[in-house]
Order: C-alpha cells, then structure tokens, then sequence
C-alpha cells in the first residue's frame, strides 16, 4: 500500500550565520499519520497553527495539491515515487495536503 508521508515543522534550520535553509529544525513538531495514495483525492490532517515548512515524502508516484480543502489530480504537482520535497506553509492557514495515485 502506496503512502504519503506529511512531517511539519515550527522552524526552518539555519547555518552558523543565522541565515534561514530550506530544511527543517528538528525535532519535527508533528509525524503525521501517513496519507495513503489511491485513486481518489485523499487529505491528510490540518497542519497545525504553528507549522511553517512540511517535509512530504512519498513511496510511490503520485499528485498532490494543497490547501484548505485540497483535491489532487492527475494535473497537479507530480512527485516521483521514493523522494522528498520541503514546502513552506503560511503558519495558522489550517492547510492540508492532499494526494491521488499518478503514473
């Protein structure tokens, strides 16, 4: 079973000067419960309140889209089956992520 995995963070990481990299400060804030990847649109959990970057990580290809009542499809964003993207996300905005299996 193909999952999407959703981590959120409260803080970008930082090098030795200060200056903000696009990775995030662990310790994560929240592991969510993996999204799994199917046919139809499926939504993960609101980020929370605090959250300001997800790490989203996927094994299989798929779409994902976000928002507050996302809906993926074949026509959005398109990850590779086992990589990892960061994306920053507007704190307090109750986003989510949604995904649908893509080839």
């Amino acid at each position: 079973m193909a999952k999407l995995y959703v981590t959120e963070f409260q803080q970008q990481g930082a090098d030795l000067q200060g200056v903000a990299i696009p990775i995030g400060k662990q310790p994560a804030s929240i592991d969510q419960t993996p999204v799994v990847i199917g046919a139809g649109s499926l939504q993960s959990a609101a980020f929370s309140a605090q959250t300001c970057l997800v790490r989203i990580h996927t094994d299989a290809i798929c779409s994902i889209a976000f928002g507050t009542n996302p809906t993926a499809s074949a026509n959005t964003m398109r990850m590779g089956a086992n990589t990892t993207e960061y994306f920053s996300v507007l704190p307090g905005s109750a986003m989510k992520v949604a995904v649908i299996t893509n080839t």
